[in-house]
């Protein structure tokens, strides 16, 4: 589809440029009045000067999709009509990959289909997830509360993720930049210096001679070590996928330590929100905890929600099944427990995932405070033998020349 670029202004009188996909020139004209611009100019983008959509992935950001949701509320709110309000947000989104697959969306919806089902068949782009709560919106007759919803669900799916990044990243960086400081030492630093000892006709040390003999084995078989480790990756990542593997990663993700808690904190927050979110949407509780089900990227939890919702659709209360799984914490067992009872399962879940939203922080917070004393203690001791393989023939000459 052709590229236009555009200069106009809008109802306040600041210009704008840009530029559209539309079939010919005058349809793009068409769509940039009925957003209420005032073009000024509008020429055809020639192949060189359009934009370059480097794609490494379909998926679009949580938070993306939550300015996207906030957005379209605050137009229909404002008495714009949805085939409008998703040409605006084509317009202004900066997300290449949204603003294009708004761009289907709008022309389906022209036709005459439903945003739901406009939306699903986007469905890269936009998670099963907003689709339902959306055709639930439709159902109800309030769009509004769905994508206001969906902004919550993502403004927290990306604090989250942001939080567990960001736990991540200094430990991974500071055993980076350790594991780079040991192979320059080990394969440049330490063999010229032993070398000059060995020409003295020096017995070298025990932990010199270490790190020379490995010293000589990385640099002459190095490939082997690069081909054994992208070999253990690929297994590794062949196993994740299989069940075995899912099982097995799972586990280890409830129980590494510091981490463990960590994780099914986050498990349980996720939990609540997404099934409070279906919930106040009008989704049936099994129709929900299927969702639930699929979202969860932990392999147990997953399996325990699968037997929940048999149980469930058998009449016995969510709580129960989860109770006896063992996976939540006791918290999310008496939280739900007593939504059931007093028939406000969506609030006590949305307080149970407030609730959590705050723990995953605060234990993000301690992880991180105790995982950079232990780092350094790492550091300080792989520091130590690099010292001492280097300072000990320095050492042993010395009492050489001593005992002269």
């Amino acid at each position: 589809m052709p590229s236009y670029s555009y200069i106009a202004v809008d109802a306040m009188g600041k210009e704008k440029k840009a530029t559209i996909d539309a079939e010919n020139q005058d349809k793009a004209a068409a769509r940039l009045k009925k957003n209420g611009l005032t073009l000024i100019s509008i020429k055809e983008v020639g192949l060189l000067e359009k934009d370059v959509k480097l794609s490494f992935g379909r998926k679009v950001k949580p938070r993306d999709l939550s300015v996207f949701c906030r957005q379209f509320v605050s137009m229909i709110e404002a008495g714009v009509t949805v085939i409008d309000a998703l040409g605006m947000l084509e317009e202004q989104t900066e997300n290449k990959r949204l603003s294009a697959a708004l761009h289907e969306v709008r022309t389906e919806v022209e036709k005459g289909q439903t945003l739901s089902e406009a939306m699903g068949h986007q469905g890269e782009i936009f998670p099963e997830m907003l689709v339902n709560m959306v055709a639930a919106g439709e159902t109800s007759g309030n769009i509004e509360l769905s994508f206001s919803r969906m902004a919550v669900q993502f403004d927290k799916t990306a604090k989250l993720s942001g939080l567990m990044k960001k736990s991540l990243a200094y430990p991974v960086v500071l055993l980076i930049v350790a594991v780079l400081i040991v192979i320059l030492m080990v394969v440049k630093v330490i063999p010229g210096y032993a070398a000059t000892f060995e020409q003295a006709g020096m017995q070298l040390p025990g932990i010199t001679r270490a790190m020379m003999s490995m010293s000589h084995v990385i640099t002459k078989f190095w490939y082997l070590f690069v081909g054994g480790i992208l070999l253990i990756v690929l297994g590794i990542r062949e196993w994740r996928k299989t069940e075995s593997g899912k099982l097995f990663f799972g586990k280890m993700a409830m129980k590494l330590p510091l981490f463990g808690k960590l994780n099914i904190k986050t498990y349980s927050s996720q939990f609540a929100r997404t099934l409070s979110t279906l919930m106040y949407a009008g989704i049936p509780l099994i129709h929900g905890i299927d969702a639930v089900t699929k979202l969860m990227k932990n392999r147990h939890f997953q399996l325990q929600l699968q037997s929940a919702r048999e149980e469930v659709a058998k009449g016995v209360p969510l709580s129960e099944p989860l109770r006896k799984g063992g996976l939540f914490p006791p918290m999310v067992i008496h939280m739900l427990s007593i939504g059931e009872e007093t028939g406000d399962i969506e609030g006590m879940l949305d307080k149970l995932a407030d609730y959590y939203d705050e723990e995953v922080e605060m234990t993000t917070q301690t992880v991180m405070a105790a995982m950079e004393p232990m780092i350094i203690v790492v550091m300080a001791i792989i520091v130590v033998i690099l010292i001492a393989a280097i300072y000990a023939p320095m050492l042993s000459m010395y009492n050489q020349l001593g005992n002269m």
